[in-house]
């Protein structure tokens, strides 16, 4: 397995991490998700749209190969939503705590620097016009009249 197969399963796992934090964020009651710095209720919301969304940035553009350089974006957005995540943490006073979300925001930035610099994923092909000797099937007026 290489690169790419690894970040494959990093990216997998943190579509799962991502889609279970934000869908935490979205579906329990604001009184469950508070914490130890009060965060107002519309921005938790906010904050689980986007990691739902991220989580969805991280696998579908690669395994659809549609638009694949939303991957890194989607990544990057999650290295500041774990930034924050970081921040809030430590800021709460459980700094060992604030151990989990640097590391997921640092596998986060793995992510979108090995998709946009190491092993990007590229676009599928397009059929293209190509006949069997390499040549495409629009012709000149030159080549129509020599035959």
């Amino acid at each position: 397995m290489g690169l790419n197969g690894l970040l494959w399963i990093v990216q997998g796992i943190l579509a799962l991490v991502f889609l279970f934090a934000g869908g935490m964020k979205l579906a329990l009651p604001l009184d469950a998700l508070a914490g130890p710095i009060p965060i107002p209720g519309p921005f938790m919301r906010f904050l689980g749209v986007a990691e739902v969304l991220g989580a969805i940035g991280l696998v579908l553009p690669g395994l659809l190969r549609i638009r694949p350089g939303l991957t890194p974006l989607a990544a990057t957005g999650l290295v500041i939503v774990m930034t924050g995540a970081t921040a809030i943490t430590a800021f709460g006073g459980d700094v060992a705590l604030a151990l989990i979300p640097l590391t997921v925001g640092m596998l986060a930035g793995s992510v979108a620097y090995g998709r946009w610099r190491l092993v990007p994923i590229f676009r599928s092909p397009r059929p293209s016009k190509v006949d069997d000797r390499g040549r495409g099937h629009s012709r000149t007026m030159a080549q129509i009249s020599l035959g």
